[in-house]
Protein backbone atom coordinates (compact mmCIF):
# COMPACT_ATOMS: atom_id res chain seq x y z
CA UNK A 1 0.00 0.00 0.00
CA UNK A 2 1.86 3.01 -1.13
CA UNK A 3 2.39 5.90 2.16
CA UNK A 4 -0.01 8.64 2.64
CA UNK A 5 1.24 11.57 1.28
CA UNK A 6 -0.75 13.42 3.89
CA UNK A 7 2.47 13.03 5.80
CA UNK A 8 4.01 16.11 3.66
CA UNK A 9 4.87 19.20 5.81
CA UNK A 10 4.21 16.93 9.00
CA UNK A 11 6.77 18.29 11.68
CA UNK A 12 8.02 16.13 14.78
CA UNK A 13 8.67 17.08 17.96
CA UNK A 14 13.00 18.01 19.22
CA UNK A 15 14.70 15.48 20.00
CA UNK A 16 16.22 15.42 23.27
CA UNK A 17 19.65 17.06 23.54
CA UNK A 18 22.61 15.29 22.33
CA UNK A 19 26.07 16.51 24.07
CA UNK A 20 28.50 15.64 21.43
CA UNK A 21 31.72 15.13 23.18
CA UNK A 22 35.41 15.30 22.21
CA UNK A 23 36.15 11.23 22.25
CA UNK A 24 32.60 10.82 20.10
CA UNK A 25 34.39 13.50 17.28
CA UNK A 26 37.82 11.60 17.32
CA UNK A 27 35.73 7.93 17.33
CA UNK A 28 34.10 9.15 14.48
CA UNK A 29 36.56 10.50 12.65
CA UNK A 30 39.06 8.02 13.23
CA UNK A 31 36.33 5.71 11.78
CA UNK A 32 35.83 7.82 8.33
CA UNK A 33 39.69 7.54 8.13
CA UNK A 34 39.92 11.57 8.93
CA UNK A 35 43.23 12.69 10.31
CA UNK A 36 42.11 16.72 10.80
CA UNK A 37 44.36 17.70 13.60
CA UNK A 38 40.87 19.79 14.18
CA UNK A 39 38.58 16.82 14.65
CA UNK A 40 41.65 15.47 17.30
CA UNK A 41 43.57 18.18 18.82
CA UNK A 42 41.88 21.19 21.39
CA UNK A 43 44.55 23.38 20.76
CA UNK A 44 44.88 22.79 16.69
CA UNK A 45 41.11 23.22 16.41
CA UNK A 46 41.37 26.36 19.06
CA UNK A 47 44.14 27.83 16.46
CA UNK A 48 41.24 27.89 13.66
CA UNK A 49 39.29 29.62 15.81
CA UNK A 50 36.98 27.32 17.18
CA UNK A 51 36.09 26.42 21.09
CA UNK A 52 37.25 23.44 21.12
CA UNK A 53 37.65 20.55 18.49
CA UNK A 54 35.06 20.14 15.46
CA UNK A 55 33.19 17.16 14.16
CA UNK A 56 33.56 16.30 10.48
CA UNK A 57 30.87 17.44 8.66
CA UNK A 58 29.53 13.84 8.27
CA UNK A 59 29.70 13.48 11.79
CA UNK A 60 25.75 15.54 12.00
CA UNK A 61 24.67 11.61 10.76
CA UNK A 62 24.90 10.71 14.37
CA UNK A 63 21.83 13.06 15.37
CA UNK A 64 20.40 12.85 12.44
CA UNK A 65 19.39 9.38 11.54
CA UNK A 66 18.21 9.46 15.14
CA UNK A 67 15.60 11.78 15.01
CA UNK A 68 14.78 10.26 11.38
CA UNK A 69 13.76 7.31 13.38
CA UNK A 70 10.43 8.97 14.52
CA UNK A 71 9.38 9.56 10.88
CA UNK A 72 10.28 5.67 9.69
CA UNK A 73 9.07 4.44 12.91
CA UNK A 74 5.59 6.48 12.91
CA UNK A 75 3.06 3.97 12.65
CA UNK A 76 0.76 5.72 11.20
CA UNK A 77 2.89 6.32 8.27
CA UNK A 78 3.49 2.52 7.79
CA UNK A 79 6.65 2.32 6.60
CA UNK A 80 8.25 -1.56 6.71
CA UNK A 81 11.88 -0.30 7.73
CA UNK A 82 12.69 -4.27 6.87
CA UNK A 83 12.37 -2.95 3.07
CA UNK A 84 14.15 0.73 3.94
CA UNK A 85 17.31 1.85 1.60
CA UNK A 86 18.73 5.57 2.07
CA UNK A 87 19.07 7.02 -0.71
CA UNK A 88 20.61 10.15 -0.73
CA UNK A 89 21.88 12.11 2.57
CA UNK A 90 23.25 15.68 2.31
CA UNK A 91 24.26 18.39 4.81
CA UNK A 92 23.72 22.63 4.84
CA UNK A 93 26.38 23.50 7.63
CA UNK A 94 25.57 27.15 9.45
CA UNK A 95 29.19 26.60 11.20
CA UNK A 96 30.53 23.19 12.59
CA UNK A 97 29.77 21.08 15.24
CA UNK A 98 31.86 21.40 18.32
CA UNK A 99 33.03 19.36 20.97
CA UNK A 100 30.75 20.69 24.15
CA UNK A 101 27.45 21.64 22.15
CA UNK A 102 24.15 20.17 23.23
CA UNK A 103 22.35 20.02 19.89
CA UNK A 104 18.76 19.08 18.76
CA UNK A 105 17.06 17.90 16.03
CA UNK A 106 13.33 18.81 14.78
CA UNK A 107 12.65 16.66 11.79
CA UNK A 108 9.91 17.27 9.40
CA UNK A 109 8.59 15.74 6.22
CA UNK A 110 9.10 17.15 2.79
CA UNK A 111 7.81 14.53 0.30
CA UNK A 112 6.28 11.80 -0.08
CA UNK A 113 6.15 10.10 -3.69
CA UNK A 114 5.93 6.62 -5.32
CA UNK A 115 8.36 5.89 -8.28
CA UNK A 116 9.08 2.60 -10.15
CA UNK A 117 7.03 0.63 -7.87
CA UNK A 118 8.77 2.03 -4.35
CA UNK A 119 7.63 4.78 -1.92
CA UNK A 120 10.35 7.42 -1.35
CA UNK A 121 10.73 9.49 1.90
CA UNK A 122 12.45 12.77 1.96
CA UNK A 123 12.89 14.56 5.01
CA UNK A 124 14.38 17.76 6.64
CA UNK A 125 16.15 17.79 9.93
CA UNK A 126 16.79 21.45 11.23
CA UNK A 127 20.10 21.09 13.88
CA UNK A 128 20.00 23.63 16.88
CA UNK A 129 21.75 24.03 20.19
CA UNK A 130 19.58 23.59 23.20
CA UNK A 131 19.42 27.82 22.75
CA UNK A 132 18.43 27.76 19.48
CA UNK A 133 21.38 28.54 17.58
CA UNK A 134 21.10 27.10 14.18
CA UNK A 135 24.04 24.71 13.37
CA UNK A 136 22.60 22.42 10.11
CA UNK A 137 20.17 21.08 8.36
CA UNK A 138 20.04 17.78 6.57
CA UNK A 139 18.22 16.63 4.04
CA UNK A 140 17.52 12.65 3.32
CA UNK A 141 15.84 10.54 0.72
CA UNK A 142 14.82 6.89 2.07
CA UNK A 143 13.27 4.67 -0.45
CA UNK A 144 11.01 2.42 0.46
CA UNK A 145 11.35 -0.90 -2.07
CA UNK A 146 8.04 -1.85 -3.36
CA UNK A 147 7.10 -5.60 -2.73
CA UNK A 148 7.93 -7.91 -5.52
CA UNK A 149 5.37 -9.69 -7.22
Amino acid sequence: MPLDQSFIGRVYPPTEPYEVGREKIREFADAVGDANPAYHDPEAAKALGHPDVIAPPTFAIVLTSRAAQQVIMDPELGVDYSRVVHGEQRFAHVRPIHAGDALTVVVSVENVRAAAGNDIVSTKGEVSTVDGEPVLTAFATLVVRGVES
